[in-house]
């Protein structure tokens, strides 16, 4: 997570299939009930079960496709965060509710990532190691799946961890993981450590393709690692503040140059800076501060009830949780 005060069917995961030459991995689709698909155009991502004009950002999903967690921020300096998660009963979408693991609001709780097998969680908190009251940085946590719940969870250590913020983590198939490491100067690098028999081995910056721009942070890893989106700032052909590029990646570990992934998905005055795709490849999600036109626009003066409605809604300006067909992607890869 970077902070700045400037600051029915949906497709997933199942066991991986054998790579074809030059194509990235696919999992087998399976469907999330009771949330349709969107069309070609990006659209909120359930509405009918996040239903929140919180601040709201960052998506995870269990393999079998009933049970996903995200973050929401209920003050504007976005400090206050936490991961909520929801669950299908059977029949419908259980109201969301805080994490478990959420224990204390002093501490900030954002960043969910599940492995592609669902063995693992992995989320970001500034919550101290022990018991006292002094802010840590903000560090990597894990979580192992024990039943239909996590263990207790426990700071990730080094050397993904350092005395350095980290953030924003992202596992591949082969449990490597990649993160945000902020610098000494407040800017942000990319890095990836390998996992290496049951601990990781150095941390690794990557190359100067995925760490583009003045600043870069946040940046979702395909598992099968044939490419990267990256969140940046500052680059020339931005189409606002933030925006999200999508960095591909050969069996050689050659990065191409970064590609902007459109005004579809970047917007001219929005923030942008929370992506994930499908385990399947098929639906990219994405934080977006957008506004819904549809939300604000009153044939009829405004009222403070419809005020109150706003503030309450999704669309109203806070970031919220976007998705839409992730084919475009592929077709951004150079070559093709």
């Amino acid at each position: 997570m970077k902070f700045r005060m400037v600051f029915t069917g949906l497709c997933l995961l199942l066991p991986v299939v054998s790579r074809l030459a030059g194509q990235p991995v696919r999992s087998k689709p399976i469907d999330i009930p009771g949330i349709a698909v969107p069309e070609e155009e990006p659209a909120l991502f359930a509405p009918e079960v996040i239903r929140t004009g919180m601040f709201s950002r960052d998506v995870a999903f269990m393999p079998d496709g009933t049970e996903f967690y995200y973050c929401v921020s209920p003050g504007a300096n976005r400090l206050i965060t936490a991961i909520v998660e929801t669950r299908w009963d059977g029949s419908r979408w259980e109201l969301p509710r805080v994490a478990p693991f959420v224990d204390d609001l002093r501490w900030c709780f954002t960043e969910p990532c599940i492995s592609p097998d669902g063995s693992t969680f992995f989320y970001v908190t500034n919550r101290p190691t022990h018991d006292q009251d002094t802010l840590n940085d903000f560090n990597v946590w894990k979580m192992r799946r024990a039943g239909a719940s996590w263990t207790a969870p426990q700071p990730l250590g080094g050397p993904v961890n350092s005395d350095a913020d980290e953030y924003f983590p992202s596992v591949t198939y082969d449990g490597t993981i990649y993160f945000t490491r902020e610098q000494p100067d407040r800017s942000n690098l990319l890095m990836r450590c390998r996992l290496v028999n049951d601990g990781y081995a150095d941390a690794e910056q990557l190359p100067t393709q995925v760490n583009t721009g003045r600043d870069r942070f946040n940046a979702f890893i395909a598992p099968d690692e044939s490419y990267i989106i990256v969140c940046s700032f500052g680059r020339p052909d931005t189409k606002g503040s933030v925006d999200y590029y999508v960095v591909f990646r050969d069996s050689t570990d050659a990065w191409s140059e970064p590609v902007n992934l459109g005004s579809a998905v970047n917007t001219r005055g929005g923030q942008e800076y929370s992506p994930f795709v499908s385990r399947d490849g098929r639906y990219f999600f994405f934080m977006s501060s957008r506004t819904d036109d549809g939300l604000v626009h009153s044939p009829t003066p405004p009222t403070y009830d419809l005020l109150e409605r706003i503030h309450r809604s999704p669309g109203n300006g806070n970031a919220a949780i976007y998705w839409m067909r992730a084919d475009f992607i592929e077709e951004l890869r150079p070559g093709r």
